[in-house]
This record gives structure tokens, C-alpha cells and sequence, in this order.
């Protein structure tokens, strides 16, 4: 069988599988770090691709490839294919008071309403136009930011890209003269329904769901509508193909084998849905994924519109909807809290499952970094209850590990409340490994939950959209490989219910 590569250019890294195409079996794999930060120049990213590239062993023998990204980073190009500025990534806050802006200037059709009232109009406007209230980590806030703070810059923009269409652009051989083989040819630059329905320019309902931009709102944003933006494709409609000298140099795309140049590029997909798509996920079924951020995600034919901000409804890899959650603060908080108690992850589970359910009343409310859901950029943490009692590394340690999986529990709770079914449930990502995690999850969600293989989900699904893109070339009727997921554990629910009820008792106190 012809062999394909998914790539996951993250905040972190970069990381490559390379995987049988009829079977799903890991044949190789590679990676290389991004550097720190939440503006980042793209040159990392295509240099941590090259870099992953020769970890994995090259990709010279791959029929098919694609790329799953970090959704709604801001990648400006100006007119010969350059890097304007750094990208603004999707965790940067900067353009907060943007999107507040914007989403009141949705909701002046009524100068008579009170502040707060075109507000929350604005808010339902937003939802019901491109499925979410907009927060500072969307691509359209980003852009209203540059327009206002840059405007110099914002000059020189003549097409907008998310981190993973700029990459599948460079992979495919463009860029700009004298650093890529085929040259800045903007129009060359495509995307997919998931990475678009997260910039806030995109309606994924549109046309009866096929989807289209929202210029209007660009031009609301950023003051004209006149760059370029990616092409949109379906989820195994073909990208072109790669570079010979990126990838594929050695097969024939429609075989995997022989010497034509170019393996087949797939469109590509946002994090989020190409971890979907690696989990075989359809209606009913729920990720909870502690990584950098902490998602909450449910599939569904429709997307929601909640003009309360606590659901994004974008599209998924397959044509369905991707119901969202997003809290800025997972993994992350588990790491402060390493750091605060000087352990490593093992000790840090060992100490928060020494302390009883509720920490004796020790509650974290992480918004260490700000928060997205709930929307608070300006947010610190708290910790609430200190006594002598609780006053402990076990008591802090679950006061941590409890705090950040309320803030998770929350997104399921806006989930459920529009209506999204909860069916199944699993727990996945780095921090998903944790002991303590996992036990404590059965009693903060209580609801039972599976725990699969650790995997490079985002990796994984843009392989198993490479292997459908392959075979929906000979077979255009073709669906997603059954490709298996290994299920390492399945947890009982054992609801506490005093968790979360200490937890709603304090989370908007002091919020500014």
C-alpha cells in the first residue's frame, strides 16, 4: 500500500507521521519545536517542517500529504509572497478591545438601545453570521488590530492565510522569489472548511452548506476586502500537489510507486477537526482535549449560533459541524503547578490524589493567562479558601488539577445547553495521561469516559485526510479510511458533585 504524511504545525512544534494508507500503521514519524511565543515569524514554521521532515526520514516516498493546524493565526502576505509581520497567534490577546469593538459595531443597527444592549445584539449577530461571538483569538479581531495599531502594515497586505494554508502553500512550492521554487502566486493559496469557518469572515452554512467568505464583514474589520484569501476546498478535494523537492519525489500519487514527482496535497484542516477526524468522530461523540488549550468539542450536523459566546460553531473535516469550547488554560496550568511545587508530572498526580475531592475547600479558578471561555482577556487566577487545613502541596496540587478540569466541565455544560448531544466522551491529549487527571475527570464530568492510545491526533487526521484525498482520486465516491483507534482505558463516572459547586461559588468573584 502507498504510504502518507500528516503534518500538525502547532504553537509548539511541528510534528510529521508518516502512515500506511490502507491500513493506518505508524511507519515513521518526526519532529521540531517552534519557538516560544505568541507572535511568531512563519520561517519557524516552514524550517521546523523541513527539519521534522528529515527526523521522520524524509518524505521523498509518500503519496499523499496534508496539514493540520493551529487554528486563527494571522499570517499577512504582502504582494510578492512575504511575511508582512510576525503572525499574531490564536492564544495572543492584543486585539481583545478589537473584538469588542466589532462586536458592538454589529449591533449599532439600533442607535436607540442602550450600550449593553447592542452589545448583546452585536454578540447574536456574530453567531448567527459565522457561528461565533467574536474573542481576541479569532483571525478578524487580529486583522481590525493591524488596521488600528500597524497601519503601515495593514497597507501593504494583499492576501490573508492561516498558519496551516501558508504551509500547504509553501510545501506545494510557492513562495517568495529566490526562497521558493515556483514563486508568490497568491491565488495559489487554498484552505478547508474547518480552518476557515474560524477566522470570522467565513460562513460554513452558506449555499446551503457549502460554504462562502463574508467580505462584508472583512471590510468591516479591516477597512477594505480587497486581498486575496485562500480557496476553500471540500474535505477530500485535492490542494494540487506537493513540491518534488518537499515531498513525493520518488511515486506516482495514484499508485505509490514509479517516479512522478509530487505527492497529492489534501486541504488540510484546523487542530481541532483534524484530531476529530484521527478519532473517527461523528454526532454524539465529545473530545475533551488538554493540550496547550483545553477543548471541549462535540460533532454535529449543523453548527449552533450562541450568541452567548460560550460555543464556537465552526465545521468539522467531513462536512459535518465542529461544536467548540476553548479555554485558554489547560495544560499549562498543570505546569505552574509543577513549577509552584517544584515536581515533576508524577509527583504532581501523586500529591493532588493525597487530597480529598475538593481540596477541603481550596479552589483554583485558572485563569492564569486571561480566558477565552468565558471571555475575560484581562482575568488572573485566584485561589480561594487558604486556611491552615489546606495550606498543603497535596491541597494545592488538586486545587490546580480540580480548577482546570471546571473550567472544561463548563464547556460541556454549554454544549449540553444548546442542545448538542453527549453520547460518548473522550479524554485525550498530553495532560490526558496523568494519573490524577484522568481520575479526578470521572468526578468533575461525572460521566464514563475512554481514554485512547496517545497518539499525534492533529498528525494522525491530517494522514487519515491524505489517505481519503488518494483515494477519492481514483474513486471520487471514496469516505475516510477505517483506520482503528486503540482504546488504553475506560473510566467509570464517579460524579463529586462538591467540585464544581465550590468552584461555581467562586469563578466570578473579583472577575474585572
Amino acid at each position: 500500500m502507498p504510504l502518507v504524511a500528516g503534518v500538525d504545525t502547532s504553537t509548539q512544534s511541528c510534528k510529521i507521521v508518516v502512515r500506511d494508507a490502507g491500513t493506518g500503521r505508524l511507519v515513521r514519524s518526526g519532529a521540531a519545536r517552534h519557538p516560544d511565543g505568541t507572535s511568531v515569524d512563519p520561517r519557524h514554521w516552514w524550517d521546523a517542517f523541513l527539519a521534522a521532515a528529515r527526523d521522520a526520514g524524509g518524505l521523498d516516498d509518500v503519496a499523499a500529504l496534508a496539514v493540520g493546524g493551529q487554528q486563527h493565526g494571522l499570517v499577512a502576505l504582502d504582494a510578492e509572497g512575504r511575511v508582512v509581520r510576525d503572525a499574531i497567534l490564536w492564544n495572543d490577546t492584543r486585539s481583545a478591545p478589537a473584538a469588542e469593538d466589532l462586536v458592538r459595531e454589529l449591533g449599532d443597527g439600533d442607535p436607540s438601545t442602550g450600550s449593553g444592549q447592542r452589545r448583546e445584539a452585536g454578540a447574536q449577530a456574530w453567531a448567527d453570521a459565522v457561528g461565533s461571538v467574536l474573542v481576541a483569538s479569532l483571525t478578524v479581531t487580529k486583522l481590525r488590530w493591524l488596521r488600528d495599531a500597524e497601519p503601515g502594515n495593514a497597507a501593504r497586505v494583499a492576501a490573508v492565510a492561516l498558519p496551516h494554508d501558508w504551509l500547504t502553500w509553501r510545501i506545494a512550492g510557492y513562495g517568495p522569489e529566490g526562497e521558493s521554487p515556483l514563486g508568490p502566486q497568491l491565488d495559489a493559496l487554498v484552505t478547508d472548511r474547518s480552518d476557515a469557518s474560524g477566522t470570522g469572515y467565513y460562513d460554513a452554512e452558506a449555499d446551503g452548506g457549502a460554504g462562502a467568505y463574508r467580505r462584508d464583514l472583512l471590510r468591516l474589520a479591516f477597512g477594505r476586502d480587497d486581498v486575496v484569501l485562500p480557496r476553500v476546498l471540500g474535505p477530500a478535494e485535492p490542494a494540487g500537489r506537493a513540491h518534488a523537492s518537499h515531498a513525493g519525489r520518488d511515486v506516482d500519487p495514484s499508485t505509490g510507486s514509479g517516479r512522478r514527482a509530487g505527492a497529492l496535497l489534501g486541504p488540510g484542516a484546523g487542530d481541532n477537526a483534524a484530531a476529530a477526524l484521527a478519532l473517527g468522530m461523528g454526532p454524539g461523540d465529545i473530545a475533551i482535549s488538554i493540550g496547550t488549550s483545553g477543548v471541549v468539542s462535540a460533532v454535529a450536523p449543523r453548527r449552533t449560533a450562541d450568541g452567548s459566546g460560550a460555543i464556537n460553531g465552526f465545521a468539522d473535516a467531513t462536512g459535518n459541524a465542529l461544536m467548540l469550547a476553548v479555554t485558554l488554560n489547560a495544560a499549562r496550568v498543570l505546569d505552574a503547578a509543577r513549577a509552584v511545587l517544584d515536581v515533576d508530572v508524577h509527583e504532581l498526580a501523586d500529591l493532588a490524589l493525597a487530597a480529598p475531592p475538593g481540596a477541603d475547600g481550596l479552589v483554583l479558578v485558572p485563569y492564569l493567562e486571561g480566558e477565552r471561555t468565558p471571555n475575560r482577556p484581562d482575568a488572573t487566577g485566584t485561589l480561594h479558601g487558604v486556611r491552615l487545613a489546606t495550606s498543603t502541596r497535596e491541597h494545592l496540587a488538586r486545587a490546580y488539577v480540580e480548577g482546570m478540569l471546571c473550567g472544561l466541565a463548563d464547556g460541556l455544560d454549554a454544549l449540553r445547553a444548546q442542545g448538542v448531544p453527549v453520547e460518548r466522551v473522550s479524554l485525550i491529549g498530553g495532560a490526558a495521561q496523568s494519573p490524577a487527571v484522568q481520575r479526578i475527570a470521572t468526578q468533575v464530568f461525572g460521566l464514563p469516559i475512554g481514554v485512547p492510545e496517545p497518539g499525534e491526533y492533529v498528525a494522525d487526521g491530517a494522514a487519515r485526510q491524505a489517505a481519503w484525498v488518494l483515494a477519492a482520486a481514483t474513486d471520487r465516491a471514496a469516505g475516510p479510511p477505517s483506520w482503528s483507534t486503540t482504546i488504553a482505558a475506560t473510566l467509570d463516572a464517579d460524579l463529586q458533585p462538591l467540585v464544581r459547586e465550590q468552584y461555581a461559588a467562586v469563578r466570578d468573584l473579583g472577575v474585572r
